[in-house]
């Protein structure tokens, strides 16, 4: 790989990076989960074995298309049921109408219990901004902009990429680096993935950043499982407190120099 001799661009992920919307999202999975394994126990006369916030949450969701979060889960249980299309109607036992369902069930409970911004990566984004390091959003979650506006972020990246987008262009969900490597078009159509940052806290996202072979991939840990590092992070911090554009420019140089 050439050595980059500057950081063209930083790419964050959303839930548990910028905000911490991730117990909502925990919250809205096990809602819509425990309510569908509950009744198929029923149905089965089956134990019934609700959805972990933790480990299923982590194990099979996160960072995920919500579609891909779906298939992962009951896949997992051994629950076999039909992909359908975005389209099915409510009512519909296919894997598709459940992931709409936890949209809905998602969107409802983020009136419910709010956003929580992590300020001080917003801080962060904004002193590499003013440093002249073009700054960038991507995430799985088709509601990217509501949380923006929610937590009034809507103006702090030059370009987003979400789960709408991504289902318009048709970009492969993570551990696939396609909605970074379109992120970085949009913020700069010259610059090369080894000219990029990525941001993440998630294994699918880390493990998008290192395939996409972006110079830097720093995974944010924290509850300092320690796994990121194992899964193809370069820098793993705690959280943001204390890390200045500076610390992070000087990150991205000492390992595309290395490499």
């Amino acid at each position: 790989m050439t050595s980059s001799n500057r950081l063209h661009a930083a790419i964050f992920d959303l839930d548990g990076v910028i905000t911490f919307t991730a117990r909502v999202h925990a919250a809205a999975w096990k809602e819509l989960f425990d309510n569908f394994l509950r009744q198929r126990s029923e149905q089965l006369g089956e134990k019934f074995h609700p959805f972990d916030m933790e480990l299923d949450y982590s194990r099979y969701v996160d960072g995920k298309p919500r579609i891909d979060g779906v298939v992962s889960f009951l896949s997992a249980r051994n629950i076999q049921l039909p992909l359908g299309r975005p389209s099915d109607p409510p009512g519909a036992a296919t894997a598709w109408r459940l992931g709409a369902r936890k949209n809905e069930t998602f969107k409802w409970k983020l009136r419910e219990m709010g956003v929580d911004v992590d300020h001080e990566a917003v801080r962060l984004v904004r002193e590499l901004h003013s440093r002249g390091v073009r700054t960038g959003l991507a995430s799985s979650t088709k509601n990217a902009e509501l949380i923006l506006e929610k937590s009034k972020l809507g103006t702090l990246f030059d370009a987003v990429i979400d789960g709408v987008v991504s289902e318009r262009l048709r970009l492969n969900g993570k551990p696939e680096p396609d909605i970074f490597l379109q992120c970085l078009k949009e913020l700069n159509s010259y610059a090369q993935p080894r000219d990029g940052a990525i941001v993440e806290d998630a294994i699918s996202g880390v493990e998008a950043g290192k395939r996409g072979g972006f110079g830097l991939v720093v995974g944010i840990d924290r509850n300092e499982t320690g796994q990121l590092q194992h899964h193809g992070a370069d820098w793993v911090v705690r959280d943001f407190r204390n890390i200045t554009a500076n610390q992070f420019i000087s990150a991205f140089l000492a390992r595309t120099r290395a490499a």
